[in-house]
């Protein structure tokens, strides 16, 4: 950096966001404690709990807060400073900035004041728990917290009733078992889940279970450390044969209704007619003749 610190003289500076660790502290990059060390300014979610991990590294660049309730302000004043050729590096309490916390403001700031910005890849909670939790990674949607506001919050939680992938949300442990019971109320009791308390920490836990036992468990003992709840997705074999059943509920006609009446021409709407019933469009006809 120190070359690229030659190189950038009369430049604007760079933004590095820094992925520090979710819990052990051998998790740290080299990459990311040589930036740390070499860059002019740290911007930290909290410098208290961040100092910690500067004290234990060594590193005595200087820092300032950057969190929820200054994010647009400060990211201002941090924008004004890369632009007169500050090099900057973000942290946040844990993890990967710009997930679930006030970085990606930052980030957007940068982008549109022309600043160039870099992410130094590390530990992100999210990802750590989908990779330990036993179900399936190929497709994942990331809820982090469910919001606070009522309506909000419900209409999110209707949206995931159908969701096929799976889903990892956040959780405070004061907050588990409310939570655990909104999810088991919507996507249904047995649905299978994972949760992940204390990552990467001495007392790790990965909870294969249900939300039925889940709740059953939590309500006896209130659990210790942030959770991550991964989330079996829908079966999509399940979710086709609800929506077939579905449209079995009304006669050919009704359901050729369905696509004539939105402009589509009599041979389109068979097909579809035949998709949505898992029939083929001579049995389609054979019953509009009949």
């Amino acid at each position: 950096m120190a070359e690229e610190k030659q190189m950038q003289q009369g430049k604007a500076g760079k933004l590095y966001l820094c992925a520090t660790p979710i819990g052990n502290l051998d998790d740290i990059t080299l990459r990311v404690l040589n930036t740390l060390k070499e860059v002019d300014l740290i911007a930290a979610e909290d410098t208290r709990h961040s100092i910690k991990l500067l004290n234990h590294f060594d590193i005595r660049t200087p820092m300032t807060s950057y969190h929820e309730y200054n994010k647009i302000d400060k990211a201002r004043y941090l924008v004004g400073q890369m632009q007169q050729g500050i090099n900057l590096a973000l942290v946040t309490d844990a993890g990967t900035p710009g997930i679930s916390d006030p970085g990606e403001e930052l980030v957007k700031q940068c982008y549109e004041a022309g600043i160039e910005v870099t992410s130094l890849p590390g530990p992100a909670a999210c990802v750590t728990a989908l990779t330990l939790s036993g179900l399936s990674t190929r497709r994942f949607c990331f809820e982090a917290f469910l919001p606070v506001d009522k309506k909000e919050r419900q209409w999110i939680l209707e949206e995931l009733k159908d969701e096929t992938r799976t889903i990892i949300v956040y959780e405070a442990p004061h907050h588990l078992v409310a939570t655990l019971k909104e999810l088991s109320d919507t996507l249904g009791s047995s649905r299978r889940i994972t949760i992940c308390r204390e990552l990467t920490k001495k007392y790790e836990e990965a909870f294969r279970t249900t939300f039925a036992e889940a709740l059953a468990h939590y309500e006896a003992e209130e659990p210790k450390g942030e959770c991550v709840i991964v989330i079996e997705g829908r079966s999509i074999h399940e979710l086709k044969q609800e929506q077939q059943k579905s449209w079995e509920e009304m006669t050919i006609e009704e359901h050729m209704e369905v696509y004539l009446v939105q402009g589509l021409d009599k041979k389109e709407a068979m097909k579809l007619v035949a998709k949505d019933r898992g029939i083929s469009k001579r049995d389609v006809y054979q019953k509009l003749l009949g």
